[in-house]
């Protein structure tokens, strides 16, 4: 294993809680998506949506495991930017860390836009840019204080997507068998399949949703990027890891059963949110405004984790001599301020251009936050096939986290990555990921070798090996 990194990433201070990485964990894999997006993914594929998730489910859990295998061994800041640049090659960690890095940017640039919008349900005359100004700037002062705060923060915000998904689960599952809320009249589970059946759309009406199913779960890796801040990396990765699988079948797949149970699946898009109509059944009046300020605080987390994780990005990239040295320093708090800073006023660029150009630019940017999530996810399985043929068989028999089913596994997750990135080429709104995506990774390699930094990491690595 290469360690030329480990003694200035040690500087991190391991502020993060189990139960801040247990709550995070559930936290990345359940987005604003499930509260305001699911409408058109059901309408996609209907009931078979469910089938989707389980095997979408299957795979990122395999992908977490690749990832928790090098993380519980290595717990960097850099996570799968690191470990690129380690087993896979230093081209491949600068990739991978900055096309990360404007995912996120580009992801909080959406998101705090929509803060705006939300805020507007209560308080109409408050100009968006001015809700989405003070999202940014109260998510980059949490992440200044110190690392605990950011944690605090996440755990608060997942457990009000939690609590509600439960609250969702439970009220449904009471309206399926006692008619709660429905006239005391049992709705039954008819629905999955009354209606044109389990696949009303055919075998492609699952296949064409799986490209926005695994969109859903992008965000999900971001445990990996905690292990660097983690108190106890050994014990709370592989428990968060562990329970990935399970807690998208009970928040997707539980979730949306009870929806399209309760509701024929062809008129849920047209009634609103599934999630305020179940709610609203019970007598709730306010039920549009706890949806609404559940997706408030499903943005504001985001946000919040996308701060986090590009300073983290930053300071990694700095550290592999891919970013200027600055964001290789630390604050008094020891957190990679800099790099924060830098990234929140990229956040706020992106809301003002948000505002300025037409929607189709915006468009085409985000699309390279499509394609990142599918990208990184590639490079995990890849970077930890690297780094598990580097091991002699004694050194895998004492690895404590190992990836089960190699290789085996990652060629099916790969293949599985493969095919989503396919039926993305069937989609017009889709299609322009598979487009842009690439040309981002092209200019990154340009900027790459035209700035000569294949040189300064050689440069770099030759007086690191000289001290060592």
């Amino acid at each position: 294993m290469n360690e030329k990194n480990d003694l200035p990433q040690e500087e991190l201070h391991r502020g993060l809680e189990e139960r801040h990485i247990q709550l995070m964990a559930i936290g990345g894999a359940i987005g604003v998506g499930l509260f305001l997006g699911s409408a058109g993914a059901i309408n996609k594929a209907g009931p078979a949506l469910l089938l989707a998730y389980i095997i979408a489910g299957a795979i990122l859990f395999c992908i977490m495991r690749a990832l928790g295998e090098i993380a519980v061994e290595k717990p960097v800041a850099g996570s799968f930017s690191a470990y690129a640049n380690d087993y896979i090659g230093p081209l491949a960690g600068y990739l991978t860390g900055w096309t990360y890095w404007f995912m996120w940017i580009v992801t909080c640039m959406a998101e705090v836009t929509a803060v705006g919008v939300y805020i507007n349900f209560w308080l109409p005359g408050v100009p968006q840019w001015v809700s989405a100004l003070v999202a940014v700037l109260c998510m980059t002062l949490v992440n200044l204080i110190a690392v605990k705060a950011f944690g605090e923060f996440e755990f608060w915000f997942a457990l009000i997507k939690v609590v509600t998904i439960i609250a969702m689960i439970i009220v449904g599952v009471l309206m399926i068998t006692t008619g709660l809320g429905n006239g005391g009249i049992a709705t039954g589970i008819s629905n999955l399949w009354s209606n044109g059946g389990f696949f009303p759309k055919g075998f492609s009406g699952p296949i064409m949703a799986l490209v926005m199913v695994a969109f859903s779960f992008v965000g999900i890796e971001l445990i990996g990027v905690t292990a660097g801040e983690a108190k106890n990396p050994d014990k709370t990765i592989p428990s968060a890891i562990n329970k990935v699988f399970w807690r998208i079948m009970i928040f997707y797949v539980g979730a949306l059963g009870v929806i399209m149970a309760i509701y024929p699946w062809d008129k849920i898009g047209t009634m609103g949110s599934p999630f305020v109509l179940t709610f609203s059944k019970l007598g709730i009046g306010a039920a549009a405004g706890i949806i609404n300020f559940v997706v408030l605080t499903a943005a504001l987390s985001s946000c919040n984790s996308g701060i986090f994780t590009t300073g983290r990005m930053l300071y990694n990239l700095s550290l592999q001599g891919s970013a200027p040295k600055v964001f290789g320093e630390l604050s008094k708090s020891q957190v990679p301020m800099k790099g924060i800073l830098v990234s929140s006023f990229c956040m706020l660029i992106g809301v003002f251009l948000n505002y300025v150009v037409p929607g189709k630019v915006f468009g085409y940017v985000t699309s390279v936050a499509t394609f990142a999530g599918v990208f990184a996810w590639f490079i995990i399985l890849l970077a930890q096939m690297k780094f598990r043929q580097k091991l002699n068989p004694e050194q895998v028999s004492k690895l404590k986290f190992p990836m089960p089913l190699y290789p085996f596994s990652n060629y099916i997750s790969m293949a599985f990555l493969a095919f989503v990135v396919i039926v993305m080429c069937f989609s017009p709104d889709t299609l322009i990921a598979v487009i842009v995506g690439p040309i981002w990774l092209l200019i990154l390699v340009g900027c790459y070798y035209g700035f000569g930094l294949n040189k300064r990491q050689k440069e770099d690595e030759t007086v690191s090996n000289e001290v060592n």
